[in-house]
């Protein structure tokens, strides 16, 4: 949606013959099966024979909580300290399993599953959880920078935080291109790259 809504009322205005079909999902949606023409996914997830177009810088995840949540529990130090603090955990949609969070600092990795008395599968529920104090939320940074930025969630665990590539569109062949997804892929690029697409 960050890439498709700033841009949307120009594209149809400056194109308003070509008809476009927008889902918005978080599952792996087969893009050949579904019978659509592209999707938008991150970079970690592409299959290997599909064409890219890179639409976001790298993306780094973010450990937060509110000042209210924290003034009664302590700031943790290190991922082992999430054992005690209640999580926000996130269930991938379609009844998928529960993301267990990453951290990686230098040559260590870890995978934690965090306890909680609240599972999502919705990322704006899980910032709402997360401003009311109910818990810890991990989720990509650029989703909660604007609540960062004003104190309303504070950042912790910078420095176990993973990087990981950035969002891309993607379609099955660039012999078969669709004449109307080339000028859609071109008009989002022309607006990124002029920054009216924030590609962070």
């Amino acid at each position: 949606m960050r890439f498709i809504v700033p841009i949307l009322g120009d594209f149809r205005r400056a194109y308003p013959d070509i008809a476009l079909t927008i889902i918005v999902d978080d599952m792996l949606t087969d893009i050949v099966e579904g019978r659509f023409d592209a999707g938008i996914r991150l970079g970690e997830r592409l299959h290997k024979d599909m064409v890219a177009v890179k639409l976001s810088g790298e993306l780094e995840m973010a450990a937060v909580a509110a000042p209210s949540y924290l003034k009664d529990h302590p700031m943790p130090r290190h991922p082992a300290d999430l054992h005690y603090h209640q999580c926000i955990n996130f269930q991938w949609p379609g009844g998928g399993n529960i993301y267990r969070w990453e951290f990686v600092r230098g040559q260590r990795a870890l995978e934690i599953a965090v306890n909680g008395g609240l599972t999502v599968n919705d990322t704006e529920l899980m910032i709402r959880a997360a401003l009311d104090g109910i818990g810890v939320a991990y989720m990509l940074d650029y989703q909660v920078r604007p609540w960062i930025e004003t104190g309303k969630l504070i950042r912790f665990l910078e420095a176990w935080s993973p990087r990981f590539p950035g969002f891309y569109l993607y379609h099955t062949s660039s012999r078969q291109v669709p004449p109307a997804l080339r000028v859609f892929i071109d008009f989002l690029l022309a607006r990124r790259v002029s920054g009216i697409v924030n590609s962070e």
